[in-house]
Order: C-alpha cells, then sequence, then structure tokens
C-alpha cells in the first residue's frame, strides 16, 4: 500500500549525516473490521518503543498542565542548513511532497534558489545552464519550470513558420542546435549532389528566418552524416556518403568565431568510414560514435570515442565482450551523466534486416563497459519492460529530458503505426516501463532524427514534418516541453 524511500544526505567529509525518508502512498479499500482493544493497545504500546531518533519528546507547559508532544529533530536544524545540506540533495518530485508536511517546509519549497540547486543536482550543471538560457526561463520560475519537465503536463505541438529559403533544396542533411539557433549542414540535392554548406535559424529572433553562413574551408560536400554540438558553440561533423564514396574524417566549426572557420581534426585510428551511423556527446567534449553501414551495404556495431578537448585527439574504440546486433539509424542518448542508451534502427538478424524496437545500454563510467539488453527479441539478459513499447522503427527522434527520461517519436515505422505518437521511457527505474504520452495541438506527419533536435532543453524542432521530405523547411514543428511563458 505504501512505500519509504530513504535518501542518505552526505557531509563535506562524504559520511553520511541524516537521512531524510519519503513516505509514498497509494489508495487501497481494506475493510479492517472490528478491532479487539487488546490489539490497540499493543500496537499502542510498540509505536511507543520504535519512535525515530529523529524525534524527541519534551514537556511544553500548556496553561497550568506540562504536556508531553512530540517534537522532529530535523526541524530544529536551521532554515540555510536544512535547504543547502539536506532539501537540495532530493528530486524535484520529492521535494514537492516535503512541501505539503508542514506550513514551514512548504515556505522553504518555495524559494527559487532552492528550487535551483535541486534542478542542478538532479538533471547536472549541464542541463540546468542550457535552461537558464532559454528566453522567459526566470518568468516561469525554476519551480513551475521544474514540475513541467517532470511531469509533461504543459507538452503541447504547435507549428511555426519562419522566413528565408535553405537553397538548393535538399534532404538527408543533419541539423543540430547551438543554444536557442538551429544549424543545419549538409545534404542530398538534386541527382544525388552532396552539399557542403551551412545554414542557421536564429529562434530568439523576433522574426526567425534562415540565414546562409558563410565560412572559410568547408568540409567536403556529404550526407547521411551526423553533426553535433560540444564546448558550447562548437559543431562537429563526421562521417556520411561524399562524392567519393564515405567518409569517417571529422571537422570542427566555432560557430560564433569571425569569421567561423571549419577545421579538420586529424583524429588517430579513426572508425570505419560510414554512414547513417548515431553519434552523441558526452561531458561536452567527447564524441560517441556506433555503429551505421560501412562499403557494400556491411551493418556495424561498434562503438567509438573521441576526446575533442585533448591536443591531438586520438579515436577509441570501446572494448566489449558483446554488441548488440549490427544496425543503422538507430539513435544514441546520453542520461544519469555517463551512460548511453540505444534505441531503435534497422538491424541484422541472420541474413535478414528489421526494424528494431530495442533497447540497450552503457555505462561508460565502468571500468569494463558493457551493453546491457534491457528489452530485445532472444538477446542475452534481455527483459521486457511493461506498459506499450514503441513499433520497431528507424531514423527515429530521441530526446533527452531531465531526469534521464527518453522520448521517442517519428522515423520510419513498420506496420501502419502513427510516426506522431510519442512513448516515454525512464531507465533510471528499477523496472523501466514505457508509456504513452498524448500532448495536444497538431503533430507532424513526419520526423526524422537527422533533421530534428532539441533547442534549449525544452522544445524539439522538427524540419520537414508535414510532406515526408525535408524540402519544406519554412513550416516547422514544435513539441514545447514547458509553457509558452518559455
Amino acid at each position: 500500500m505504501n512505500r519509504l524511500r530513504l535518501t542518505p544526505i552526505y557531509g563535506d567529509d562524504e559520511t553520511v549525516t541524516h537521512v531524510i525518508g519519503i513516505q509514498f502512498f497509494t489508495e487501497a479499500n481494506i475493510d479492517l473490521g472490528p478491532v479487539p482493544a487488546s490489539s490497540v493497545k499493543e500496537s499502542l504500546k510498540s509505536s511507543d518503543r520504535s519512535h525515530s531518533s529523529f524525534s524527541a519528546f519534551r514537556p511544553v507547559v500548556v496553561g497550568d498542565r506540562n504536556v508531553c508532544r512530540g517534537v522532529c529533530g530535523i526541524l530544529q536544524i536551521s532554515d540555510e542548513v536544512l535547504s543547502l545540506k539536506i532539501l537540495s540533495r532530493l528530486t524535484p518530485r520529492d521535494i514537492a511532497s516535503v512541501g505539503s508536511v508542514c506550513r514551514r517546509l512548504y515556505e522553504l519549497t518555495k524559494n527559487e534558489d532552492l528550487w535551483r540547486m535541486v534542478c542542478q543536482n538532479a538533471w547536472g550543471c549541464e542541463t540546468t545552464r542550457v535552461l537558464e538560457t532559454v528566453p522567459g526561463a526566470k518568468r516561469l520560475g525554476w519551480g513551475r519550470l521544474a514540475r513541467e519537465l517532470t511531469t509533461l503536463e504543459a507538452a503541447a505541438w504547435r507549428k511555426l513558420t519562419v522566413g528565408g529559403a535553405v537553397e538548393p533544396s535538399r534532404c538527408n542533411f543533419s541539423a543540430c542546435a547551438v543554444g536557442n539557433r538551429v544549424v543545419l549542414f549538409g545534404g542530398e540535392g538534386v541527382n544525388m549532389q552532396p552539399m557542403n554548406d551551412t545554414f542557421v535559424l536564429d529562434l530568439n529572433s523576433s522574426h526567425p528566418e534562415w540565414q546562409h553562413v558563410q565560412v572559410s574551408s568547408p568540409p567536403p560536400g556529404r550526407w547521411g552524416h551526423t553533426l553535433s554540438c560540444v564546448n558550447g558553440s562548437n559543431l562537429v561533423v563526421f562521417g556520411g556518403c561524399g562524392r567519393q564514396g564515405l567518409l569517417n574524417d571529422v571537422f570542427v566549426l566555432d560557430l560564433d568565431a569571425k569569421p567561423p572557420t571549419w577545421r579538420e581534426i586529424s583524429g588517430l585510428a579513426p572508425p570505419l568510414p560510414r554512414s547513417w551511423h548515431s553519434s552523441c556527446t558526452l561531458d561536452g567534449t567527447k564524441l560517441i560514435v556506433s555503429g551505421g553501414c560501412a562499403d557494400s551495404g556491411v551493418l556495424l556495431s561498434d562503438t567509438f570515442l573521441l576526446d575533442l578537448s585533448m591536443e591531438k585527439p586520438v579515436w577509441r574504440e570501446i572494448p566489449v565482450a558483446w554488441t548488440p546486433p549490427s544496425r543503422l539509424g538507430h539513435t544514441l542518448s546520453v542520461y544519469g551523466g555517463r551512460k548511453i542508451l540505444m534505441f531503435g534502427g534497422l538491424a541484422k538478424s541472420g541474413p535478414l534486416r528489421f526494424r528494431s524496437s530495442d533497447v540497450f545500454t552503457m555505462d561508460l563510467s565502468e571500468e569494463e563497459p558493457c551493453w546491457r539488453c534491457v528489452t530485445g527479441n532472444g538477446m542475452p539478459g534481455a527483459g521486457n519492460p511493461g506498459g506499450i513499447a514503441p513499433p520497431p522503427r528507424l531514423d527515429h527522434v530521441a530526446v533527452n529530458l531531465p531526469g534521464g527520461r527518453i522520448l521517442i517519436f517519428g522515423g520510419s515505422v513498420a506496420g501502419l503505426h502513427s510516426a506522431s505518437q510519442l512513448y516515454l521511457l525512464d531507465p533510471t527505474d528499477e523496472k523501466p516501463t514505457w508509456r504513452i504520452l498524448n500532448v495536444p495541438g497538431r503533430p507532424p506527419r513526419f520526423a526524422w532524427g537527422h533533421s530534428t533536435c532539441v533547442v534549449g532543453g525544452t522544445r524539439a524542432i522538427v524540419l520537414g514534418g508535414q510532406t515526408g521530405e525535408e524540402w519544406m523547411l519554412t513550416e516547422l514543428h514544435e513539441l514545447s516541453l514547458a509553457s509558452s511563458a518559455i
């Protein structure tokens, strides 16, 4: 009927100084019937013997009598210590629960500085920094922002029309967010022409419009590549298919430099040339590349890491005893600091290839990282998350939400299922459970992973979502995860 979550609170010397418990109740209908008086007396005696050490009973003078009242020891701590050392270590959900305990805790949990610390401890410094740059975040407040990004109660679709043009027209480009700007690079033009130009859409502008950015030393044209953001305003391009075939080169662009200049990174021991792979960034400095399609259509299952903070970056393959089946068109998402989650793609199964809905995770903080199967068909140690799993798909969208949850939608979906349905998974749960998220507004009919990006941590921007192709780039769809005040 209920469960108790105990959270240890550590002091500066990493020793446990307090333990705070949050009680969770679920509704239950139980007919206890008549209770014998003797049972009541016995239960009262046993409860007196098992009082928590946090409680102290002391006489309090009321009129001419001494009344023994219980005083919770944790409430004898000063507001500053209670906020900085204890409450700030809890999750947003737990803080909301604590606020309903008593008037004093309710007042403490209304403090914006406390909520910011809670968000930073729960979501990480990088996520908090990104959220601070979102227009209107101060008006919304950290308390409400935490609630809406936790419950997703304010999530909604809307359609945007922007100015400018991306010419020549193209498909199979890659898009990425830098702050509140959407950056588009490369793509496949008419007659499979590989493109190498760069366009930027500033969503902070009162009238956003696509602008062609004049850059120096652009990379060779390509499609089927990945475009990622590292170190704030730096973009990194890897791989893809160019005029001469598949590529495995790396280029970096500082979008805020004057003038912006592409710079090739000659990383030693690079992965095989590939396209339609997946990539993500770790710690804001490391590029992770997984899978994809190599020469002759061979699917890959390897995972490589490149530390771009090094003076002379070196590619390092992550050695694992077992790898998920080779695949392309899958997604990689970072959660929980240094953990990555792989979902979907076109996976190899014997001599055949099938769309996949498998989920795999890896913890890169371990001395010997290994892939773990959260769910998969006949995979070693496979489980089946509860709820309704997304239909198998490739080239879909995976959105990282604060707290480690992953939102999946779009892509090339098996069968007659809708590509616009949203699915939510929390891999940090003891038993991860898929759930469907229904939000108001008109979703796009199509959404592709390479042409969708998350702006400011609160908005997923889908390019070319109406026709299935990316030719119409002046009409965007936005999935807002927080109120329009943002």
